[in-house]
């Protein structure tokens, strides 16, 4: 080791304020990204030990996605014990799947032993069923059933993202036993707000604020101080639908039940605002045709992801080009037409994808039903109209001082209204559409809605023209 990395190791490691490992735009620091570098190269346990194992999982996370992928495994053999697998939890699932199909299944199987279920659900869900069984398999009977458990509920689904401990007390017990309870039981989750009660089936009755337990006499029951949880979430609900009832109801857990209406485990809001914004990276993928995609895949992974919108964009840009070959001779006789076409599109296009945008959004935060769609579809036809004159009178002068040509200006002015009008009836249909036929409008609206402004904007830009200049169509 040369004598500037002696310099720069020693100030790193006189430096107290380990969580400072950001530079001002959010990124690891390039100069700890260097140290840490350095450090696993070395082999310097203690370095990785004090600066780099002591990182809250989320840091140790992005730490984890800055570094390069030969000193990922590194860092986590090097730190043995001492690395917080609940790390993995904060990266990519490339990531993830990476650095645990370098560690012995024995490892993962005592480091998930000092996970929260939640945690380590996340982990086991993405391994092989082969592997997964044998880390199952070396876990406490009760862990490995409560973990079995949570794996059946369906993937997304408020069982996979819950917490399996929790506290629950019957209610006949008194304030002081709760208590009395809470200090002597070892097997408590570390933290938690509420707690359950339930009858000796587990059926859940209600649910206590700790802030009442300690405002309540130890002699008084559980019974007379409970209140009812309206909010219970079915174990096989949609962790997205499950985030909503916590948005609406300002929640900060709640218990989930199974279908017999009884307690299996509770959803917590740290793991709430992961679905939240795993479900918003989701949608806005989906959006853009890349699936799943995550910055971590490798090129094949990344391209495979991208073919088959590309190929259903690459059908209906045929259409589109059919209909242009209708209107041939138009375009060869008049050749402004050519030149001003992409316009009509282009709008079309952007128009319709604003609105589309807006209205998946609000189909996902259910923020647009069947009470009040037909309300916002005549606001988006009044934009449609309004940006449509106002665009169409702006291009349709700037076409008309260009070509010295009043007739191709208004023919262009009425083809931009035509389609800013189409494109946000298609901005708003489409996707209510494809939600009534069961798909979804995530994933589709966008290739549908681009289909419909290119196909509308042409066919009446050209078909207005043929119209005017009195040109056959095909001739």
């Amino acid at each position: 080791m040369t004598e500037t990395e002696d310099d720069i190791r020693s100030r790193a490691l006189a430096d107290e304020d380990h969580a400072d490992i950001y530079a001002d735009d959010g990124s690891i620091r390039l100069d700890f990204l260097a140290i840490v570098g350095a450090a696993i190269a070395d082999r310097d346990l203690l370095f990785l030990r004090q600066h780099v194992a002591r990182l809250h999982e989320s840091e140790l996370g992005d730490l984890i996605e800055a570094i390069q992928p030969d000193q990922r495994i590194a860092l986590v053999r090097l730190l043995g014990d001492d690395f917080d697998m609940t790390a993995l939890t904060e990266v990519d699932e490339a990531i993830r799947l990476q650095i645990v199909g370098h560690l012995p299944n024995a490892q993962i199987a005592a480091a998930i032993g000092d996970l929260d279920s939640d945690d380590a659900v996340y982990i086991l869900e993405d391994l092989d069923q082969e592997d997964r069984d044998e880390i199952l398999a070396q876990l406490p009977f009760t862990e490995r059933v409560r973990l079995r458990r949570a794996l059946d509920y369906p993937e997304s689904s408020a069982g996979r993202r819950m917490q399996t401990e929790f506290v629950a007390v019957p209610p006949f017990w008194t304030v002081g036993q709760t208590i009395d309870y809470m200090r002597d039981e070892e097997g408590l989750p570390e933290s938690f707000t509420q707690i359950f009660v339930i009858d000796p089936t587990f059926k859940l009755l209600g649910v206590i604020d700790l802030d009442r337990i300690l405002r309540t006499k130890r002699l008084v029951k559980i019974e007379t101080i409970m209140r009812e949880t309206n909010h219970p979430i079915p174990a096989e609900m949609d962790q997205e639908e499950a985030a909503q009832l916590f948005e609406q109801y300002d929640l900060l857990s709640a218990a989930v039940v199974d279908e017999s209406g009884r307690l299996v485990g509770v959803l917590t809001i740290d793991d709430v605002v992961d679905v939240i914004q795993e479900e918003a990276e989701e949608d806005l993928m989906r959006l853009g045709g890349v699936g799943d995609e995550e910055l971590s895949d490798n090129i094949a992974e990344t391209s495979r992801s991208r073919v088959p919108w590309l190929a259903v964009n690459l059908f209906t840009a045929f259409v589109s080009a059919s209909v242009i070959s209708l209107f041939e001779a138009t375009i060869e006789q008049v050749v402004a037409l050519a030149i001003l076409m992409p316009i009509v599109a282009g709008m079309g296009g952007n128009a319709g994808s604003q609105t589309m945008t807006v209205t998946v959004r609000a189909l996902a935060t259910r923020n647009l039903d069947i009470h009040n769609a037909w309300r916002v579809a005549r606001r988006e036809a009044g934009v449609g109209l309004i940006n449509g004159v106002l665009f169409g009178c702006l291009v349709g002068t700037v076409a008309a001082i260009w070509f010295q040509d009043i007739h191709i200006g208004g023919l262009i002015t009425t083809a931009m209204l035509i389609n800013m009008f189409a494109a946000a009836m298609a901005g708003i249909t489409i996707p209510i559409l494809l939600v009534r036929a069961g798909a979804d409008p995530a994933v589709s609206s966008a290739v549908f809605v681009t289909a419909i402004t290119d196909t509308t904007g042409f066919f009446s830009f050209l078909g207005l023209a043929t119209w005017w200049f009195g040109i056959g169509i095909g001739s």
